[in-house]
């Protein structure tokens, strides 16, 4: 997410736009891949004009596995945009996150609008012609 986070903030800045980044990092060491321990974030306050606070809340929340959605909902502005990967969001993985049912099926982000994107098999796609393996496509 680190990484994404600075590709994204970079080509914002190439457009002249005013920003603000706030990574965060894992509270715990190695934490186990998929848990909400283990979740990192990365927040970006993109301004055509100067930006003088870091702000309240985020507008969109890009959700890459359960656990991020389930740690990071709360800080969402209400009525806010929830991009998920909707790869990841299977049934180990929102178990590892603490969730009963799946929430892009239950209607808990009905306050919310909503972008279903299989983001994985997109990389995975994007990257079939560059001789690269599949779990590398997905770093």
């Amino acid at each position: 997410m680190q990484l994404t986070g600075d590709r994204f903030t970079s080509a914002s800045a190439l457009f002249g736009n005013d920003l603000a980044t706030l990574p965060v990092f894992p509270a715990e060491i190695r934490a186990p891949a998929g848990t909400l321990a283990g979740v990192s974030a990365f927040q970006v306050h993109i301004s055509d004009h100067p930006i003088t606070t870091p702000g309240d809340a985020p507008n969109v929340l890009v959700a890459m596995n359960p656990a991020a959605l389930r740690s990071e909902l709360h800080t969402l502005e209400p009525g806010g945009v929830v991009i998920v990967n909707t790869d990841a969001f299977e049934a180990r993985n929102l178990a590892k996150a603490g969730y009963d049912s799946n929430p892009l099926e239950d209607d808990s982000l009905k306050a919310y609008t909503v972008y279903e994107v299989p983001m994985t098999s997109l990389t995975k796609e994007a990257c079939a012609d560059l001789d690269v393996k599949p779990r590398d496509a997905e770093r």
